[in-house]
């Protein structure tokens, strides 16, 4: 009797431990094939501009564990697009969105409409003009001290002395909180400089566009303030056609380093857009995992870039990200 009631408790037990052996294969399974969604949604998401931010994306989706997709678009989307796509989205599973919102005044309502079903993270501007007054968190560099920078280093190189110099602004648009927090910041430093602005305009640029910088009047620098207008200009510089204007501007693409190396573009500032990728998703990851977790704002930084500095050990690891 003895044996047989050891007998019965070993069976037991290699039947429980069998139990709880199965129960951990069936729990890795389910995680593995339940991990959390995210989708991603910016303007034209195969512009090499966004290859650094993507490979953050990558990167923080390997190290949470998140399932990351990047929607694929083209050309500007206009609010009702936006939305519409980000609602595509959640319908086929996403549990949160990474949005690089659309300017326009209704963005900002249209997106807390959306956080109310799901995390909502934003990346590169807020959604509304007016920093201070976002609701949203965001990931994104500071664009009035990089328009600061950018106007410091005209500044360098012409010692202080911007008196009679004609410059012109490029962007694509006027209306997105980034870009009006980047021509505050330059224009906080040129007033007073004796640099007089000859002409701003926004839009895109380039020989099939609407706009081309050929047929602007003639200045002696041009500001560009984000990454398409900037390899426009950097490429009008380069065939000639900007009668003599010197280019700075804000990108952070290789095409745009490739006009600095070839010398069309005199500086370059650089966004960390690989960190806008990497600590967008880490965050809106938090906030999947954690029902209480209040995802906050990230800004990262900014490097300035020109020919003889560009391929220093310093800036490797940038341009690294940059050609992923």
């Amino acid at each position: 009797m003895k044996n047989n009631h050891k007998m019965f408790i070993l069976i037991e037990g290699a039947l429980g431990l069998l139990v709880l052996i199965l129960a951990i294969v069936m729990l890795r399974g389910n995680t593995s094939r339940n991990l959390d969604k995210v989708s991603v949604i910016v303007q034209d998401s195969d512009d090499n501009q966004w290859d650094a931010f993507k490979y953050g994306l990558r990167m923080a989706a390997e190290d949470q564990e998140i399932e990351m997709f990047v929607v694929g678009t083209e050309g500007v989307m206009s609010v009702e697009e936006q939305e519409s796509l980000i609602e595509q989205e959640i319908d086929n599973g996403a549990d949160a969105v990474i949005v690089q919102p659309v300017p326009g005044a209704e963005t900002e309502a249209m997106l807390k409409r959306i956080e109310n079903g799901v995390p909502v993270m934003l990346a590169g501007s807020t959604a509304s003009l007016e920093k201070e007054a976002s609701v949203l968190p965001v990931t994104e560099a500071d664009n009035y001290a990089m328009g600061q920078t950018l106007a410091e280093e005209v500044l360098k190189d012409y010692d202080g002395n911007l008196d009679g110099k004609r410059f012109g602004i490029v962007s694509q648009t006027s209306e997105s909180e980034a870009a009006v927090n980047l021509r505050k910041g330059f224009e906080s430093v040129m007033e007073d400089t004796g640099a007089v602005t000859a002409w701003t305009v926004d839009g895109s640029f380039g020989e099939e566009e609407d706009i081309s910088l050929d047929t602007l009047p003639k200045v002696d620098l041009v500001a560009a303030l984000d990454d398409n207008s900037l390899t426009a200009a950097g490429a009008s510089a380069a065939a000639n056609n900007l009668h003599g204007a010197v280019v700075y501007g804000i990108g952070n693409s290789t095409e745009a380093v490739y006009y600095v190396d070839t010398g069309a573009v005199e500086c370059l500032v650089v966004p960390d857009a690989f960190n806008v990728g990497y600590q967008s998703l880490t965050e809106i990851a938090k906030n999947l995992r954690n029902y209480f977790h209040e995802a906050g704002d990230h800004t990262v930084s900014h490097t300035v870039l020109r020919k003889e500095n560009l391929f220093s050990k310093e800036n490797q690891e940038l341009l690294f990200t940059m050609s992923q």
